[in-house]
């Protein structure tokens, strides 16, 4: 007997997980029927666009998170499913772009989420006018739909390759130890997520996955949301390795335009003194 699906509200999703890339991956999954409680709960500190540092919005990341996750499950093919999960990913992007003429937290919000004064003002203006009328409140409600819209058209298309795939995010989660499921969920966040050119995808996979072992380990046990020592420890890392660039198209000088293009980029030793880096912590 089929059960009729509930279906969440997703400015109550965002306030019951506390942060926008939790809930936006918690009502993905939800939609795809896959249950990832520690998963969704690791990807708290990509809000604020990598722990509060403004990139790409956390609904971004949890979104990858949640197609990587499903493309796992419907291809057991290795080589498509990080393929559709990039491909996927690239028209996730889009979609956002086009709802918010920007994909960076801070423009967003409009707030240095490290300035201790401006978080306080923002807090203040927040539950002077209701909390859950915030422009990041307002904005996962109007996604959503769209967001599904544009991960179900990318899972389902035949994503275009003709070599071996790799993901820079996916390569860097097997070397930390992560499991064939782990690294294919992070493998969206290639190129900058789908390949946009934006903040480092191999960034978030290391924070993301730091906070899943912790998470594995400590369950039960809540990982501080702003100045979060295992971040500050990544950030450093990466920082010494890109003389503090963040920006995928900067760090390699160029924009990938495909696939095949990212892959190969990989392969031949792209980004390799950062995974190694990374790799390590």
């Amino acid at each position: 007997m089929n059960t009729i699906k509930t279906k969440l509200n997703p400015r109550k999703t965002f306030w019951k997980d506390g942060a926008c890339s939790h809930a936006m991956f918690h009502l993905l999954n939800h939609e795809f029927d896959n249950v990832k409680p520690l998963e969704e709960k690791a990807s708290d500190l990509l809000a604020g666009g990598i722990a509060q540092k403004g990139h790409q919005c956390g609904m971004l990341w949890g979104a990858s998170l949640a197609i990587g996750t499903e493309s796992f499950r419907k291809y057991k093919d290795r080589n498509m499913a990080i393929a559709t999960a990039i491909n996927a990913s690239k028209l996730l992007v889009n979609s956002f772009q086009k709802r918010t003429k920007t994909v960076n937290c801070r423009d967003i919000s409009r707030v240095n989420w490290e300035n201790k004064f401006e978080l306080a003002l923002y807090m203040l203006k927040t539950f002077a006018r209701g909390f859950v009328f915030s422009p990041c409140f307002n904005l996962i409600v109007k996604w959503t739909p769209e967001a599904l819209n544009a991960s179900n058209k990318g899972l389902n298309e035949q994503p275009d390759f003709s070599i071996p795939v790799h993901s820079c995010s996916t390569e860097l989660i097997k070397k930390m130890g992560g499991s064939e499921e782990e690294s294919i969920m992070v493998a969206g966040f290639a190129g900058g997520i789908g390949l946009s050119g934006h903040a480092c995808g191999a960034l978030s996979a290391a924070i993301w996955y730091k906070m899943l072992q912790l998470s594995k380990s400590e369950q039960g046990k809540s990982q501080a949301m702003f100045n979060n020592p295992d971040a500050r420890k990544i950030l450093r890392t990466f920082y010494m390795q890109t003389d503090s660039e963040v920006l995928c198209k900067n760090i390699c000088q160029r924009q990938f335009k495909s696939v095949d293009e990212h892959s190969d980029y990989i392969k031949t030793g792209g980004c390799s003194h950062i995974i190694n880096a990374l790799e390590k912590i």
